[in-house]
């Protein structure tokens, strides 16, 4: 399997690179993680329309661009990197990866040009309050009203479910358990007895949400009672995609702890020639490499449908995890005291390596996971 890149996605990622760099510094990040939308919605439009990012995966026929996992892997690393505050994760790899897999034609005709365009925000609402990312999690209720569906439960962990304008939600048939019984639904986000609430999190760049429902109505999606499938499928994808963001973010660390570490003089020597401090920067160097050739990697087998695509979601999200919570601590560790001050922007990126280690599951979690697809 080739899965290096070409000299047109290395001029795309240049591109994007130089954009975040422009409309995403730090100071807009400290900014828009104050609102309660958390998105400048001029950038979002800049995003989708210009640059066409909210399309990147969808095909053609859906009013997208018809790129592949590859060039979305691409685009969610550099914003990883730019620590970029938007919707982008929740509505274009999450809630529309979700109607591709489990969508019926017509559905996916009605549904997905209005999020290729960025002019529908939509979420996928999986987890519960048990914080588990498979189908064994799932608790919530669609009984049949009519011609439709009505939805009892809670949802919680909803990226940006507080501002989206659609949700993509999993529940279950009454009674049933597991694999069993599980549908997609779509829900307009202002439909009535749907509760939205912001969650407090430690990562104030990353919203959070908690969707109550109290026999909403929704439609259903795709096939009754054949959710499994697709939802393993969308699951597959999205943590392809955080490990390529979270590469993005430890990349970005590892760049400033070395900087710092050439700049920062004691002792008469910048403190980047002590042998502990060598050692520090060269672990960061091994763990980041490896973190992403498994993102690379599970982005290339995702590309290609390889039949051991899970398993590689599974190892790609565990060594970002790892790699990207283990240089955030090196990190603060050479910026010394002032790696722990608000002032410096090293928390931020602390802050979002913890929420991505545990969103989607943890690495013990994805480990597992992995061992039992390969049955180690």
């Amino acid at each position: 399997m080739k899965f290096s890149f070409t000299d047109e996605q290395h001029e795309f990622r240049s591109v994007l690179r130089r954009f975040l760099e422009d409309k995403s510094p730090t100071t807009e990040v400290r900014r828009l993680m104050e609102t309660d939308q958390g998105c400048d919605p001029e950038v979002w439009r800049q995003l989708s329309q210009e640059l066409g990012l909210t399309a990147i995966h969808i095909p053609e026929s859906y009013g997208g661009q018809g790129f592949g996992i590859g060039e979305l892997a691409i685009s969610v690393e550099e914003m990883g990197r730019a620590l970029l505050c938007a919707p982008y994760f929740a509505s274009t790899v999450m809630a529309a990866t979700a109607i591709l897999k489990s969508g019926s034609e017509d559905q996916k005709q009605l549904l997905l040009p209005d999020i290729a365009a960025g002019e529908t925000i939509a979420t996928l609402a999986i987890s519960e309050e048990s914080g588990v990312w498979s189908p064994d999690g799932v608790a919530m209720t669609a009984k049949r009203a009519g011609d439709g569906y009505r939805l009892n439960g809670v949802k919680s962990f909803v990226l940006d479910g507080h501002t989206a304008d659609l949700a993509v939600v999993v529940a279950r048939r009454e009674g049933s358990s597991g694999d069993n019984g599980l549908s997609f639904f779509t829900v307009a986000c202002d439909a009535v007895g749907l509760e939205r609430t912001r969650l407090k999190s430690m990562d104030p760049t990353r919203k959070l949400a908690r969707l109550s429902f109290k026999d909403v109505e929704a439609s259903l999606l795709g096939d009754e009672g054949g959710a499994a499938g697709p939802l393993g499928e969308t699951l597959d994808v999205a943590a392809i995609c955080l490990a390529n963001e979270m590469v993005g973010g430890a990349e970005r660390l590892r760049e400033s702890a070395v900087e710092y570490a050439n700049m920062r003089v004691q002792f008469g020597r910048a403190i980047g020639s002590f042998q502990s401090l060598k050692h520090k920067a060269a672990d960061m160097l091994l763990e980041v490499e490896l973190a992403k050739s498994a993102a690379y990697y599970a982005a290339a087998a995702a590309d290609e449908n390889d039949e051991d695509v899970s398993a590689i979601a599974s190892l790609a999200k565990a060594a970002a995890a790892d790699a990207y919570m283990q240089t955030a601590v090196h990190t603060v560790q050479i910026h010394g005291g002032i790696g722990f001050t608000w002032d410096n922007d090293t928390h931020l990126w602390f802050k979002r390596a913890k929420s991505s280690e545990v969103f989607l599951g943890g690495a013990a979690y994805h480990r597992e996971r992995l061992m039992q697809e390969w049955n180690v």
